[in-house]
This record gives structure tokens, sequence and C-alpha cells, in this order.
């Protein structure tokens, strides 16, 4: 299968338990949103790895328009997964909101209840559901590099010649970088198969494996287990690198973070929709499929496309000022199915890799 890497146009792209919380509800009348009736008030129950940016956007404006109050048990992907597996016979969550996606339904096929959204023809036909049980709402950067310029500056590299992956290697670096475990994250494992599709000369192959390695080496044993601790701990000066995805890092600029600045390797950036899903026997069944059309929903997709995310459909732009346009990225196409079909074993292959170091 041979890489190829493009500029994004929008003609094309017809395409992380470690808190719970509960958000507020808002005791008011629902208003009327597409795909959704406000009548049936009660409680939705749903276990997420998003951002909090993703999480104080939508899950207030769910509340508002529909009157159904949201508990939220935030934990990473695998957490989640675990969790729900583990429920199985007697479910406690409604929805998984995050970190669903392809890959996930192949890995766990009867976690799932069959749910196509009310809303879902309105999204283009690259992002439709196909598998008749999740739900495309937003397109992730799998390939976000954030740079802390003071460390750079520390160590007498200047961030503005860091444009790429390759860039990564950099000997000054080593000890410097934190990256996910691609076995347990569900963004570090973007990241990796991002990685392995642009670094070779074919995508997948031997060369970009030798390029992982000589990766690894250059993080001299430094792995996290948590997708935030990776943006937060380059935010706050103890990495000079976070290997992470485009939400969080968008989210720390948008609050002010003057030390960052955000690369998108000029080798390519993958985009891959993240979807939600109906937990098999959801305790609040109605309720979950109106958040599946919530998010879904014209008000939903303005509500991502006014955060730090990009929404699946795409006619509603971003107004983010620190969201780089697609114009100006290069951007690589993954083979979604032909990648989650190998997952298990390139989960596999970079653990070996790993233990050997």
């Amino acid at each position: 299968m041979k890489k190829f890497l493009k500029l994004l146009v929008v003609s094309l792209m017809a395409l992380s338990l470690v808190a719970c919380s509960s958000s507020t509800s808002t005791e008011t009348e629902g208003t009327e949103t597409e795909g959704t009736e406000t009548t049936d008030m009660g409680t939705l129950t749903i276990y997420s790895p998003n951002s909090d940016g993703e999480v104080d956007s939508m899950i207030p404006a769910f509340e508002a328009a529909t009157g159904i109050k949201v508990e939220l048990i935030s934990a990473g992907t695998g957490d989640c997964l675990t969790r729900i597996d583990a429920e199985k016979e007697n479910p406690q969550a409604d929805v998984l909101w995050g970190g669903m996606n392809y890959g996930v339904y192949v890995q766990y096929p009867d976690l799932w209840e069959e749910y196509v959204s009310a809303n879902d023809a309105n999204l283009p036909e690259g992002y439709q559901n196909t598998t008749g049980y999740f739900t495309n709402y937003t397109l992730s950067g799998s390939a976000a590099l954030l740079l802390n310029t003071e460390i750079f500056e520390e160590l007498g590299l200047n961030v503005d010649d860091f444009t790429s992956y390759e860039d990564l290697l950099w000997p000054e670096l080593k000890g410097h970088i934190a990256m996910g475990d691609p076995t347990a994250s569900s963004s570090a494992w973007a990241e990796l198969s991002n990685m392995l599709l642009v670094k070779g000369n074919e995508a997948y192959d031997d060369e970009a494996w030798m390029w992982v390695d000589k990766f690894m080496d250059n993080l001299d044993g430094i792995i996290l287990s948590s997708s935030s601790a990776i943006y937060k701990g380059t935010s706050a000066g103890e990495y000079a690198v976070g290997v992470t995805y485009e939400d969080p890092a968008v989210s720390l600029l948008t609050d002010g973070a003057t030390n960052l600045k955000l690369v998108y390797p000029e080798e390519g950036s993958v985009w891959l929709p993240a979807a939600a899903a109906i937990v098999k026997n959801a305790p609040n069944m109605e309720n979950a499929k109106k958040f599946l059309d919530f998010i879904s929903s014209d008000e939903g997709q303005q509500i991502v496309a006014s955060g730090t995310t990009r929404p699946a459909n795409v006619n509603f732009n971003n107004t983010n000022e620190f969201m780089t346009p697609f114009s100006e990225i290069t951007v690589a196409y993954e083979d979604i199915p032909f990648v989650a079909e190998n997952k298990t074993d390139w989960q596999a292959k970079w653990s070996d890799m790993w233990t050997s170091k």
C-alpha cells in the first residue's frame, strides 16, 4: 500500500478511572433540538476520555436542551472499555463518548447497541454510520507536537527549526519528550499509526518501524500512561515536546499559554473521526439515543466548531483562532479498516520493541 500525502481541501472532506464528576444540570424546560425530544427527562451516564474543553462545552448544552441530567465518568479510553466490558452483564454506563472508533468497534463487537442517529444523513458520506453502531461527531488530529518554547531555549534549540517527526530524533531532545503508551491510550495509538503511515517508503513498512525504533531510543524510557499527563507536563515545563493530539494543545493556547507552540509534522497529519456509541442494554436507552442525536445535530456540530476540535460535519467552520486551517496543513489519509485489522499485532510489536530497550 503506497503512502500518500496531500493538502486537504473542503471538497475532499466528504470524512484516556481517574476522576468522576457530575456536570451541573440546568433545570429549565428543554428547547427543541433536531432529532431529539425534550419531554423525556431523566439521567444519562457517560463514560468518556474527552478533554475538559469538550466536556464543558457539550454537556451543559445537552442538559439545557433536553432537561436530562448527565453523570460523567472521566477516564482513559482503555479504562472506559475495561469497565464497560466488566459491567456487560449489568451495564452501568449508557454511552461511551469519545475514544470510540472503527478499531474499538471491531475489538469489542458485543458491547454496543445498534443505533443510527436521526442526524447521520447530515454528515459527509465518509463520516456516516456505516456499521450501524457508532456516531461520528468530531475530527481529531492525531499528530500534534506541543513544544515548550522555554525548555527549547534552555536546551539551546531554536523552536522555529522544529517542523517534523524527524526532528523528534534531535540528540538534544533525548529524555525530554513525552509520549503515551500506544497499547493503553487511544491518542497514543493514533499517534503511532500516524508515524507508521508517514515515516516509511511505503505505509506501515519496515523502514517506518526502524524510525519508530530510533524514536523509542530518544524517549529514553519515558512513557506516560495518561494522555493528559503529556500536554499538562509539557505545559508545566517537564518536557520539551509532548507527542499529543490537537484538541488539548489548542485548549492550552486558547486558555492563554504563552510558552507553547503547536506543530503539525510536515510529513503529514491524520485526522480521524471520533465517535460515540450506546452501551448494549444501556439502562437509560432513550436518553442515550438523544445524546447521539444531539452531538450530530446542527446545534451539537456548531458547539464542536466553536471549541477546540473540528466538527465531522465540515459545513461548520471552526472559529478558534489557534486552529491552523486545513489548507495550511499537510494531511495524510489513513486506511482505517487496515489499521484496525493490524492494531493488535502492531501494539504487540511496539511492546516487544519497548521491553527490549
